[in-house]
């Protein structure tokens, strides 16, 4: 196959300069077009005025010939330069044809002849000379060309201002869309005030444009809040029956049917648990409760709360529950170091990635501290695409072989993440197996 050659032209063009070159072209063209129009009619004009001074000029000439015997007004009796239309006019006929022979100073011309008396006479001609004319026509163009090229240089820079404030205006709609598909549904492009009015000027289609990404985050806005009242609601009535549930198991006679029913309460009630943390998160009714604590012990402990067998690498030796060949990872806040956080919603997000790691993936599983990052690896079959994409959905886990659960591990880990201004990044190594990485703010 035979490649293309790339166009000079650079791939993204904005949307100002697409605005401001189809005005210049618009004005070229409009200006071509007069300058054409008026070329044309100028030089109709010219050919008709000389046309009529020919006339004239033949018929005064011929007054005088017929009454002196003299020629006057440069009249001509059978001139050699005399057109071959104008040699044989009719009896008493006048006639006119243009010459566009260029001979000295003389230019293109207009001759009118007419025969002096009858048939063999000779035939009187009088030569109108354009040149002056058609100098002032080429002026003329010349000054329309001029004229254009001032106007364009004038018209352009206020093209390219124009055409910056509707694409400022659509750029702040774009960055508007983008923040509310982001998750910030408190964006607004300000192209509607409170009671659903348009208070921009000129009402045009770009605040339309404007107004509706606002009436979209709106109405986003009042369902997601419907949704998350919903969720709280469902979360806080089941609270007391679990409770009841479990309290009435630990009457029950001990026994392989009370360990499995106070599995499955257990069960129950951390789901519960989870949808009212959720809940909380979503209200953004969480608050960090900073302390300066030591990284590492931190994350030991978080993993030790999992009872799952699990390695943890850090900067310290000797450590308990740290993997033999843990590494000296140096440097300012060095895993032994203390950090500022909340420890609570630490052990929180460190325990959640834990346990998903050894839910969904498969041993060994490692968790590496270093510096102010933790991370958590497994060797499963690693994140889905579509999680990796648009992030963890509540009550779905992705891909069947990463096993079952309701898939609110990884959502809570992420809205603590927020809480804590912590960054938690979703990834598959090159050799198989899911990363997950958080980073403490410094």
């Amino acid at each position: 196959m035979r490649l293309l050659p790339r166009p000079w032209w650079p791939a993204r063009v904005p949307l100002r300069w697409k605005i401001a070159a189809l005005a210049a072209a618009t004005a070229c063209l409009v200006a071509l077009t007069v300058g054409v129009l008026v070329h044309l009619w100028t030089a109709g004009d010219i050919r008709d005025r000389a046309e009529m001074e020919a006339t004239n000029s033949v018929y005064s000439a011929m007054d005088v010939y017929r009454r002196t015997g003299t020629l006057a007004g440069g009249a001509e009796l059978d001139p050699a330069e005399l057109p071959a239309v104008l040699r044989h006019p009719s009896d008493g006929d006048r006639r006119v044809a243009y010459d566009g022979h260029v001979e000295g100073n003389l230019g293109p011309s207009v001759w009118g002849a007419q025969r002096v008396d009858g048939p063999g006479s000779p035939v009187l001609a009088v030569r109108i000379n354009m040149s002056p004319q058609l100098h002032d026509l080429r002026r003329l163009d010349a000054s329309m060309a001029v004229a254009s090229l001032v106007s364009l240089a004038a018209a352009l820079p206020l093209a390219v201002y124009g055409a910056g404030l509707v694409a400022r205006r659509l750029r702040r709609v774009a960055e508007t869309a983008a923040r509310i598909s982001g998750g910030d549904l408190d964006a607004r492009t300000g192209a509607r005030t409170d009671g659903g009015e348009d208070h921009a000027r000129g009402r045009d289609e770009v605040t339309d444009i404007a107004a509706t990404v606002d009436l979209m985050a709106d109405s986003l806005g009042r369902r997601l809040r419907i949704e998350r009242q919903f969720t709280a609601d469902v979360a806080h009535e089941l609270r007391t029956p679990v409770g009841g549930l479990l309290a009435a198991a630990d009457l029950l006679p001990p026994g392989e049917t009370e360990d499995l029913l106070r599995a499955r309460v257990r069960d129950l009630r951390g789901l519960v648990e989870d949808l009212l943390e959720i809940s909380r998160l979503d209200a953004g009714a969480e608050a960090p409760v900073p302390a300066r604590v030591p990284l590492a012990a931190v994350v030991r402990e978080a993993v030790a709360r999992t009872g799952l067998n699990t390695e943890v690498e850090t900067g310290e030796r000797g450590g308990p529950g740290e993997s033999e060949g843990s590494g000296d990872f140096g440097g300012s806040g060095e895993s032994g170091d203390p950090v500022e956080t909340d420890p609570r919603r630490l052990e929180r997000i460190v325990g959640n990635l834990v346990v998903n790691a050894h839910r969904h993936g498969r041993t060994p599983v490692r968790v590496t501290v270093a510096g102010r990052t933790v991370v958590v690896r497994d060797h499963g079959p690693g994140f889905p695409a579509d999680l990796l994409l648009d992030g963890p959905r509540r009550f779905r886990t992705g891909a069947t072989e990463r096993g079952t659960g309701h898939g609110l591990g990884l959502t809570i880990a992420l809205g603590q993440a927020r809480v804590l201004g912590a960054e938690l990044n979703l990834d598959n190594a090159p050799d198989g197996g899911a990363v997950a990485t958080l980073r403490l703010p410094l």
